[in-house]
């Protein structure tokens, strides 16, 4: 099941864009996100994750970015495609030897 997103990649830009320019402002960073949330209407743990994700995909902190999760999931979806054409090639192949061999049997 997909889940929905509530909230457009405008909005999440711009929240998170609100958080890195007001960090500052705050004594802590969980400050700073959490005086944004009530102005979107989100709840602060999805803003922190949102600012996380921006930082792992600038390079800012360590971790595995978008694009690569994207590709990872792509290329996981491949091998199990192939997975199932492999099994459905062996099935026929043992299919097609069996009646090979009960052919060659009934001569």
């Amino acid at each position: 099941m997909k889940k929905s997103n509530k909230f457009s990649p405008e909005v999440r830009e711009r929240a998170v864009r609100m958080v890195q320019e007001h960090r500052g402002e705050y004594p802590s960073p969980w400050a700073a996100v959490e005086s944004i949330p009530p102005k979107i209407r989100c709840v602060p743990q999805t803003l922190l994750a949102w600012v996380k994700w921006v930082e792992v995909d600038t390079g800012e902190r360590a971790g595995v970015t978008t694009s690569e999760a994207q590709r990872v999931k792509d290329l996981e979806r491949e091998v199990k495609e192939l997975r199932r054409a492999n099994e459905i090639l062996k099935l026929a192949s043992a299919f097609f030897a069996q009646t090979e061999l009960d052919r060659r049997l009934k001569s």
